[in-house]
């Protein structure tokens, strides 16, 4: 058994030692797919984001140009005061982080769409057209300061947490160098030209700064003739020109760009070409960007745009695509606005991760690069094949383990039962040696004459023949044993009371009873007809009376009460001693093959060990049961169960 022990131990390091191997495995590719999987929706997420951006930018990139005017002509309409409308962003904007839309003019003043003139501005604008003017002016200063580039520069992005296991795991499928790349810009990346009326030129032109030029353009204007309107301006402001760098030599083009309001230039006027440049960004204050697009119009550079109130717009990504998102529940969301590397504020939004396993980061595309998305997690969630590998290890485990201890159960009965065969051979050997034994010394004195009387003589005949008995016992016991074992014995179930094989078990065992101090208590109750074989019950009662016979011998009262009574729908028999009992652990073990209990008393008295066995072989052979309990006093009481 020791080596047996040992054989199994190194089958389950040989085991466990793969089997871990590939858990381990199992559980990193599985790791990999959730951080793989929330790097897909946290990119999703940002992806959502970056497309309402780009939306945004798209919407005021498609604006037409006089539309930063309170009046404006629609595309497609004929140009004149028939075809003025009212613009769209004449009304405050519906968008709480839109603060309002303004154009900032080549000579530093601006206008707001919000009004038709600022000398007639509603009373319900004012507090709005006074903070656009603030925004303005602030502007002037920030170009005062930085000329022409006003964008806020990206910053060089973090290292993202597991990013290389990631794209491992990834690069299976995909050839990153070749997946979509994040954009640079959000609508169009280079400056485009457009052809505009001279009447939309002319709206958008319109200042406080060109009276010189007025008083000439009203009279030419109006004429028919549009080359005496041309050669009007060219004669009037030429100095004008120089000096101011307005038309730079391009009268012909730039003068419909230069007149005022009460001057119009007439509908058939040529079309002008306008370079739009994209769209770009400026802080005003760490509160306020200004979102502006730059429009050249022969070298006057007029900028148009938006104000963007950063708080408030923050709160509306974070509470339009991440706050009523499951991932709210176990990621956080950190919005920020960064300005040459500092933070200028933030929005956050989720449960808060004090040591992420977990961390995306996001740049905007221009013009919006001074935005910064950060999803972090700290408890990453796990993936259902995680739940099914559970399982599956833990029924494979149990597995395993059952049938280790099955083959380690097995081969421990296998050499039980040998040493207990063993042990067997032995006792049978010892069993029929005794008898014989016996019988040939009485012979021998018998026949040497040394019983001088017909009473010695009696004797001996008596022990020869009793000693016969006993071995005839014997071996019909074991021929018993193994025609069960072998399922060659036959069963002949007939009805009865049960009162003749207690009436012949009696005349059986009396003389021996009597012999060796024992008496014999029979109470009975009637019982209804059972089926039971008539001989098997006799060498099943004899064996149980020889048995509580042989291990009572030293008990101060001898006796053994035999007991048969009806109940429910069985007939019950019981056999009880004032012997020691039966040790509570061997209880259920009586009854296995060539089982003998260890104890000081069993290794005095002789036996097989094949007794009780063959009992419960052969109440079993009857579809009965036998149980084995000990007394409230001395003594054990062995109980059959046979069907009525």
């Amino acid at each position: 058994m020791k080596r047996l022990r040992l054989f199994i131990l190194i089958f389950c390091v040989s085991l466990s030692v793969p089997l871990a191997y590939f858990v381990l495995r199992t559980y990193r590719g599985l790791e990999q797919e959730e951080v793989a999987e929330l790097r897909y929706f946290a990119e999703t997420l940002f992806d959502e984001m970056e497309e309402e951006l780009g939306s945004l930018i798209l919407k005021e990139e498609s604006r037409a140009i006089d539309e930063y005017r309170h009046n404006y002509i629609p595309s497609g309409q004929i140009s004149g005061a028939e075809g003025i409308s009212t613009s769209p962003l004449s009304r405050p904007p519906r968008k709480t982080y839109i603060l309002g839309y303004l154009q900032n003019n080549p000579d530093g003043s601006f206008h707001t769409p919000l009004v038709e003139s600022e000398e007639r501005v509603p009373q319900d604008q004012i507090p709005l057209v006074a903070q656009l003017k603030d925004v303005n002016e602030l502007f002037n200063t920030k170009r005062t300061l930085v000329p022409e580039s006003v964008e806020a520069e990206p910053t060089e992005l973090p290292v993202e947490v597991e990013k290389e296991e990631a794209q491992g795991f990834a690069g299976k499928y995909l050839d990153l160098s070749r997946s979509k790349k994040q954009k640079v810009y959000l609508g169009q990346e280079e400056k485009r030209v457009e052809e505009i009326t001279a009447d939309k030129a002319y709206r958008l032109a319109q200042r406080g700064d060109q009276k010189v030029l007025a008083e000439g353009a009203q009279e030419a204007w109006p004429r028919a003739d549009e080359d005496m309107a041309l050669d009007a301006i060219d004669r009037r402001s030429r100095d004008f020109n120089e000096e101011k760098g307005f038309f730079a030599g391009e009268v012909r083009q730039a003068a419909p760009s230069s007149v005022l309001q009460s001057a119009p230039p007439p509908a058939d006027a040529e079309r002008l070409q306008v370079e739009i440049d994209p769209m770009q960004s400026v802080f005003i204050s760490d509160s306020q960007v200004f979102i502006f697009r730059r429009i050249v119009i022969n070298n006057e550079v007029y900028r148009q745009g938006f104000v963007l109130v950063v708080k408030e717009f923050l709160r509306h990504l974070a509470g339009e695509y991440f706050v009523n998102q499951p991932m709210a529940g176990f990621a956080n969301l950190r919005l920020k606005v960064m300005d040459q590397g500092r933070e200028l504020t933030a929005v956050q939004a989720g449960v808060v991760a004090g040591d992420p396993r977990f961390s995306l980061d996001r740049a905007f595309p221009r013009p919006f690069s001074f935005l910064r998305a950060v999803l972090t997690c700290e408890e990453i969630p796990r993936s259902a094949g995680r739940r099914t590998l559970n399982i599956m290890m833990v029924v494979l485990a149990a597995i395993i383990l059952m049938g280790l201890f099955a083959i380690y159960q097995s081969a421990r009965a296998v050499v039980d039962l040998s040493e207990r065969r063993s042990g067997f051979v032995s006792s049978v050997t010892h069993e029929v040696k005794t008898p014989l034994t016996n019988i040939r010394m009485y012979i021998e004195m018998l026949e040497q004459g040394i019983a001088r009387d017909p009473e010695r003589e009696q004797e001996y005949f008596r022990i020869v023949g009793s000693e016969s008995a006993r071995l005839s016992r014997l071996i019909n016991n074991v021929l018993e044993f193994s025609k069960l074992e072998k399922k060659q014995r036959h069963v002949d179930l007939q009805e009865g009371t049960f009162e003749e094989v207690i009436r012949e078990v009696n005349d059986v065992m009396r003389e021996k009873l009597r012999q060796e101090g024992f008496t014999l208590k029979v109470e009975w109750e009637e019982i209804r007809l059972f089926k039971y074989d008539r001989e098997i019950m006799i060498q099943v009662l004899i064996n149980l009376i020889e048995n509580s016979m042989k291990f009572g011998k030293a008990s101060s009262v001898r006796e053994i009460t035999l007991r048969v009574w009806p109940e429910d729908d069985s007939t019950k028999i019981s056999v009880s001693d004032t012997g020691p009992g039966i040790p509570r652990h061997a209880l259920n073990k009586v009854f296995d093959d060539f089982y003998r209990v260890d104890s000081s008393l069993t290794r005095t008295t002789r036996g097989t060990g094949i007794g009780l066995a063959l009992v419960k072989r052969f109440i079993h052979a009857m579809r009965g049961s036998v149980t084995a309990s000990n007394n409230d006093g001395p003594g054990c009481t062995i109980t059959i169960s046979l069907p009525s």
